[in-house]
């Protein structure tokens, strides 16, 4: 059976791209993004552009146009945010089926996660981003739970791609991640929701001059401020704290770091590792998803993931990390 995108051709992008106006010279370079479609365009006057073209059937309209308000309403703060174009007034243009968005092509380079003032940096841009995220709540995107993240994925994951002869071991081990992943978030109590990035990683943050230019809040969601700290935090649990002490510095120049939540980063992180798996799995009739993800169907790799999930799991019972002074 063919996937959407498989109409998705170099020409049908060019005249998408034509037909509102923005009048291509043939050059085209696909970006990686295999959640959308994505392509540097290059334009007969003017600089290239960049044309996201959204997976059917995965958010609404509603949903994605409340995405590109936060961005306006990110900019209009002075954030560093790469918000969508508009013509005659729409962002969200539709063509033959298709629904994209284009934006001003910025360029960059990962951050330096390892650099203390990359680090003081981005907490500062946290901090600022999540003052406005708090003042008011999403009405259609999602909210991030244990359930959408965590149980959906497991049982998903369980029911389509676990081999047979692992399958005794996936449930033995989910059994008990669900189970321990319910008592940290009960333990936590109730959590304190604003609009986050969602996926706050390097790839999403072009730096530039010293400035973090952010990009994609394709994820963006109802979340614990937490969702977008953790992803800058990496390695042992000392570097990890040195890393969160320069991000500390910065948030709190503009906000109060939300030291509480730190008991969140590890079920945060084990939410992700098995969305991130569940979405690879429920993409898989997508042609692009076998080829760049080879590895995903094999024996391998899954008991290379029950594995990662037994190290979590024993990470969920350490120490959390704790707020630079206390």
């Amino acid at each position: 059976m063919s996937h959407p995108f498989e109409n998705l051709t170099p020409d049908f992008i060019l005249d998408a791209l034509d037909e509102f106006g923005w009048l291509t010279d043939g050059r085209q370079l696909a970006l990686n993004s295999y959640e959308n479609r994505v392509s540097q365009v290059g334009q007969e006057h003017g600089e290239p552009v960049i044309a996201k073209f959204y997976r059917p059937d995965r958010w609404s309209d509603e949903q994605i146009l409340e995405e590109h308000a936060f961005a306006f309403e990110l900019a209009d703060h002075e954030l560093p945010v790469v918000t969508p174009l508009a013509r005659d007034g729409q962002t969200l243009l539709h063509y033959q089926g298709f629904r994209f968005s284009v934006y001003p092509r910025r360029g960059g380079r990962a951050p330096a996660l390892d650099d203390p003032d990359t680090l003081l940096v981005l907490g500062r841009t946290l901090a600022r981003l999540h003052n406005i995220g708090e003042t008011r709540r999403f009405e259609f995107r999602p909210t991030l739970t244990l359930q959408s993240h965590g149980l959906d994925s497991i049982d998903y994951l369980g029911e389509h791609f676990v081999p047979d002869d692992l399958r005794v071991a996936w449930d033995s081990l989910t059994r008990d991640l669900a189970a321990r992943l319910s008592q940290a978030f009960d333990a936590f109590g109730p959590q304190t929701l604003l609009r986050v990035h969602g996926d706050f990683h390097g790839g999403n943050v072009l730096w530039r001059d010293e400035i973090p230019n952010l990009v994609d809040l394709d994820d963006a969601r109802m979340a614990p401020a937490m969702q977008d700290i953790w992803m800058l935090l990496s390695g042992d649990a000392e570097q990890q704290q040195q890393q969160l002490g320069d991000i500390v510095e910065g948030y709190e120049e503009f906000r109060d770091f939300p030291a509480r939540e730190l008991a969140l980063v590890e079920p945060l992180r084990t939410l992700r590792m098995l969305y991130f798996a569940a979405w690879i799995a429920r993409r898989w009739d997508d042609p692009a998803f076998p080829k760049v993800f080879p590895w995903f169907n094999s024996p391998r790799y899954w008991g290379e993931l029950i594995l990662d999930l037994r190290n979590q799991l024993a990470a969920l019972n350490e120490p959390a990390l704790v707020r630079p002074g206390q």
